[in-house]
């Protein structure tokens, strides 16, 4: 029988946060509890022993003045003194970070713009080295990323052996330090050559010097493109749209990871862009983004691939491609939704996809 996981405590009130983190810590190996406030952490501190906690110092979205994962770190130095804690923040000053680690015993401080998941699974590895004094916790299984066979191993190097990384250049467009560091590193793991900018002017720069195979957008961007806008355009449009059309006139894959998720705004993007992907930060998975990168570097190079289609296929797959639903497609080629569905069905098997939106990239890429 295996022994327990040791456990570690994500304490974050940003969901998108939460969820990176406790995918980081579960593939070193720990079994994850959440908890997005202070009562909530306690709790968990008071019910069983955890070997490590990641602790965002501002559990209040509303308050940046809010220091509550001070508290919790003090709770967990009471409750639970085997505990490494690590905080982790947007808010804080160097005098809160000399506090939490000589007042409130903290292992390290790390701030989100700086945030590089592989200098965290770094700093994650050397706190749970560091031997706990109660002789009753979990000892710690060897992590995930050390097991044959392990999915995330894989890194820039060993696929750079493989495949020409001259074909495989990505451009992430994000103003947050934070996600473009994730996001880039993500990339940079699955064999890309990644060139990260923070603006449209830094983008729109790249796109016209270089070739990209996949673009990577945040809609909604902090710099300002007064005067870019025809009259019709309104002032305060999210810029990242400007970024879109340009990628699509281009023919590169785009993928959106934005905090912008109302349905208005997806279905645009999808309508007026073509997007391959949108993803929703609040619920960002590293898999998913993972599986859609793979999906749009086949897009990249489908070509030919279409080849293999039926007439009857083709018209389907291209009404797919403009956003229509399959009950609109079937309008169109008035034929029953069922048959639309088998002949997209047929369409995913020939093309090697899993998805409506990669289905269509392969159709745009071809055009």
């Amino acid at each position: 029988m295996n022994p327990p996981l040791a456990r570690a405590l994500v304490v974050e009130d940003d969901r998108s946060w939460q969820q990176i983190l406790s995918e980081i810590l579960a593939d070193c190996g720990l079994a994850v509890d959440t908890a997005d406030n202070l009562e909530d952490a306690v709790q968990l501190l008071k019910i069983q022993p955890h070997r490590l906690a990641v602790l965002d110092l501002s559990l209040s979205p509303a308050d940046h003045n809010n220091t509550d994962g001070l508290r919790v770190l003090e709770a967990a130095h009471k409750l639970d003194p085997n505990c490494r804690s690590i905080l982790l923040t947007g808010f804080a000053t160097v005098e809160v970070a000399v506090a939490a680690l000589s007042e409130h015993g903290a292992f390290s401080f790390l701030r989100k713009e700086n945030f590089h998941r592989g200098q965290f699974r770094e700093l994650v590895s050397r706190a749970l080295a560091t031997p706990p004094s109660g002789a009753n916790l979990p000892p710690l299984e060897t992590a995930p990323a050390s097991r044959p066979g392990s999915p995330f191993r894989l890194t820039s190097s060993t696929i750079s052996a493989q495949t020409d990384s001259s074909t495989r250049r990505a451009l992430v467009v994000e103003d947050d330090a934070g996600w473009r560091s994730i996001l880039s590193e993500l990339l940079t793991d699955s064999g890309f050559q990644v060139r990260a900018c923070a603006s449209f002017g830094d983008a729109l720069g790249f796109l016209r010097r270089e070739k990209y195979s996949l673009a990577v957008v945040d809609l909604s961007l902090s710099g300002s493109v007064s005067g870019l806008w025809d009259s019709k355009s309104p002032d305060d449009e999210p810029e990242g749209y400007r970024l879109l059309a340009i990628a699509r006139a281009g023919g590169i894959p785009a993928i959106v990871v934005s905090g912008i998720a109302s349905p208005e705004e997806i279905q645009r993007a999808y309508a007026e862009q073509s997007i391959f992907a949108y993803l929703e930060k609040q619920a960002f998975e590293r898999t998913s983004f993972l599986r859609l990168v793979e999906e749009a570097r086949k897009a990249g190079r489908a070509g030919s691939e279409l080849a293999v289609l039926t007439e009857r296929e083709r018209e389907v797959l291209d009404l797919l491609a403009q956003g229509l639903t399959n009950k609109e497609i079937a309008e169109r080629l008035v034929i029953t939704t069922n048959t639309v569905k088998r002949h997209l069905k047929a369409i995913f098997e020939k093309l090697d996809v899993h998805t409506r939106s990669g289905a269509a990239a392969k159709a745009l890429g071809e055009k």
